[in-house]
């Protein structure tokens, strides 16, 4: 009889133990971060610009919506006969100019949005450090207009010792497991409809459940390009690869269950 019950304990520890070690290492599965930049207090506005470059075109996500002419306004090309966005952003928001309301479109995307268009991006702030902010604020002016960020504009504190690289975030929303926080803070709804809320660029979540497993759900937020949904071939590439990074392993698994129970 004693050899039964600790062969029974000996499973039930066993299970604890993998369980706990997938719910520390999901996160970790996704490698497509944003690298920590290390640029010294003699940064020129081309080497913010080249990073702000990279930035934009890989780990930042900025392609999943910008530049497909539908949720979000064009930034490296024309946007309704006013230019790329560095010959335009000086004219968005009145007593700010090019700078001030580029940093504040990425810092606080909800405190001006443009017309025509709807809040859904994420603040960036959450996501970016200080550096990578304005790297990506150079990047943008350089695109149509005159770059003068410089190495002022960076906290002398983030100079030379932020890194995202390999250390996981707290999590979007403020580490919240509620999972509509989730879904709205990650900026989800700017390409998926749930509940009659979001946009028709990716695959609907409503029912997402009586589609795909929970593995397969978790695949999907963590490996976006594994498995493309048939009629979305054309958008494979787009959403973004950071999300196992950003999320902590409770907010995943809560958006995980979530998605699966709408049958």
């Amino acid at each position: 009889m004693w050899a039964t019950n600790l062969r029974i304990i000996g499973v039930v520890l066993g299970t604890l133990a993998l369980y706990t070690l997938i719910a520390n290492k999901i996160p970790q599965v996704q490698s497509d971060v944003p690298r920590a930049l290390t640029l010294g207090a003699n940064v020129t506005p081309e080497q913010l610009v080249s990073a702000g470059d990279q930035l934009y075109h890989g780990a930042g996500g900025c392609t999943a919506c910008h530049g497909l002419g539908t949720r979000a306004p064009n930034l490296l090309t024309d946007e309704k006969g006013q230019g790329p966005i560095g010959a335009r952003c000086g004219k968005r928001e009145a007593g700010k100019d090019c700078k001030a309301y580029l940093h504040e479109s990425l810092a606080s995307p909800r405190a001006y949005v443009v017309a025509g268009y709807e809040p859904i991006m994420p603040e960036m702030g959450r996501i970016l450090s200080p550096q990578q902010l304005w790297a990506l604020v150079a990047f943008l002016e350089s695109n149509g207009g005159t770059v003068d960020v410089s190495a002022s504009d960076i906290p002398s504190s983030t100079t030379s010792t932020t890194s995202t690289s390999s250390t996981p975030s707290a999590g979007i929303s403020g580490g919240s497991t509620d999972p509509m926080a989730i879904i709205r803070g990650a900026g989800c709804t700017g390409c998926h409809k749930i509940n009659g809320e979001g946009g028709a660029i990716g695959p609907e979540l409503t029912h997402v459940g009586s589609r795909l497993s929970a593995n397969l759900i978790r695949e999907s937020i963590l490996t976006p390009d594994a498995k493309i949904a048939k009629g979305f071939e054309k958008f494979k590439g787009i959403m973004p690869k950071t999300f196992g990074n950003q999320l902590t392993a409770a907010q995943l698994e809560a958006l995980v269950q979530f998605l699966v129970s709408h049958k």
